[in-house]
């Protein structure tokens, strides 16, 4: 099999049984980016010489038999917001200064270093992550990799553009609106936001209980083995939570029939296009029948949309006050974001948090009854690359066709997307599957049952 086709899973089973090196997988994605990646725009920063040195160390451990890691050797892209040491850490803005020393890893980096996992390079973001697709001033417009003329999502765009195009078989993203989430269903690979604070974040996001970190892949069982690399705390996050109890690859696999599961084509509120919900109807029907017991049931709360922006204006505008020149430089849907964050009160971002609780409170009651929840993960499939909202749909922001996913930011559930399907037009489609707070090993692992049950 071709080493940009084969999961990060494929890819150990190779290196241990001495069919594949690293040296070859590194080398096999390096040269897929440099064919495709001029098109797609998904990296932001590759580096040839490092990660073949990395790749090579890993080979050397692997021939000697002691890997360092779960994944050593396999390659991984990191989103271009997370510091990374030898290389900057721009975020898609030209307001970050390039010239300061870039010597510090954040938690995911420094976890997937120890790992022994081969760095790529850096992935695209728009400007300060600020917006669920990928264009930014700095970097321009990252495209999708079945149709360069439409959108991977965002804001991990370049993240999902780069691992559903061949370009390494995983990535860390980030989700404070659906970040993850989108892309992997725009792309069709699976974007799993963990429960808040299990993967620590450094320095910590300006968008603050909003923000996650997570994996991107090609499988749910290379997220689990993510997330069993990614879910250590780490003293520079005050909020990330103690180790796991158990490992998520021991727990994914496990039996989930019988559980108890809701389905809400649209949360209650949301606009959800007709072709987007008949296939994930037809998938909650399988599910249903294979053994999960699925009622439709709405979670009960109205849309969050008014605190969610009091929220994440505040935080873009606590973040764009710290970048000497920022108004000069940053993009105008940026700009305008800032001046709304600029006008709320401390008393409105208060008000937005308690929103942001009582609406965990509704959740928190809601999975007594079922276990999880199950709904698509994008009211729409992707569309024109460029815009903020498709052309002509009447809309004005991201937000309004995201409405899926950012209640669950609000509320810090873990949420996972993964591909169950494509429109006529061939575009992938998500299923989101969001469950209790700390409920990350079962999430994955009924999300590995739907994924077993669509092979």
């Amino acid at each position: 099999m071709n080493p940009t086709e084969m999961t990060a899973t494929q890819l150990v089973a190779a290196y241990a049984i001495r069919e594949l090196s690293p040296v070859e997988a590194i080398t096999a994605v390096l040269e897929r980016i440099d064919q495709v990646d001029g098109q797609l725009g998904a990296y932001c920063l590759v580096d040839h010489d490092a990660a073949l040195q990395q790749a090579r160390a890993a080979e050397s451990r692997w021939h000697s038999g002691y890997p360092q890691g779960l994944l050593d050797g396999v390659p991984i892209s990191i989103k271009d917001v997370f510091l990374t040491a030898g290389w900057p850490t721009l975020r898609g803005s030209r307001a970050v200064d390039r010239e300061q020393s870039w010597e510090v890893d954040s938690p995911a980096v420094a976890r997937l270093r120890s790992d022994g996992m081969v760095l790529v390079g850096k992935t695209t973001t728009p400007e300060l992550a600020w917006k669920a697709v990928t264009d930014s001033p700095l970097t321009g417009v990252t495209r999708h990799p079945l149709d360069p003329q439409l959108t991977p999502g965002g804001s991990s765009g370049g993240a999902a553009a780069a691992v559903a195009a061949g370009m390494g078989p995983c990535a860390i993203g980030t989700d404070g609106g659906g970040s993850i989430r989108i892309p992997a269903a725009f792309c069709g690979i699976v974007g799993f936001k963990p429960t808040h604070g299990r993967v620590p974040m450094f320095p910590a996001s300006p968008f603050g209980p909003l923000a996650h970190a997570g994996p991107m892949t090609r499988s749910v069982e290379d997220a689990a083995l993510l997330m069993d690399i990614l879910s250590l705390p780490d003293y520079r996050d005050p909020t990330s939570l103690a180790p796991p109890q158990s490992t998520y690859r021991g727990e994914f696999n496990r039996e989930v029939a019988g559980l108890h599961v809701a389905y809400s084509r649209d949360l209650g509120f949301a606009s959800v296009d007709p072709e987007v919900a008949h296939i994930i109807e037809a998938v909650v029907a399988r599910i249903d029948e294979a053994g999960l017991k699925v009622t439709e049931e709405d979670p009960g709360f109205t849309d969050p949309l008014e605190a969610f922006e009091v929220l994440w204006a505040s935080g873009a505008a606590a973040l764009l006050n710290t970048l000497p020149g920022a108004r000069q430089t940053v993009e105008p849907g940026l700009s305008q974001l800032w001046d709304k964050g600029e006008e709320h009160t401390a008393v409105e971002y208060l008000q937005a948090r308690e929103v942001a609780a009582q609406l965990g409170i509704t959740m928190g009651a809601f999975h007594l009854r079922h276990n999880v929840l199950l709904t698509p993960t994008v009211t729409i499939p992707a569309f024109e690359a460029g815009h903020e909202v498709p052309v002509g749909s009447g809309l004005d922001r991201w937000p309004q066709w995201a409405t899926l996913s950012y209640p669950f930011n609000l509320t810090q559930q873990p949420a996972i997307s993964i591909p169950v399907g494509t429109t006529q037009a061939g575009l992938p489609v998500g299923l989101q599957i969001v469950g209790p707070r700390h409920s990350d090993d079962l999430v994955l692992a009924v999300a590995r049952f739907v994924e077993w049950l669509l092979d």
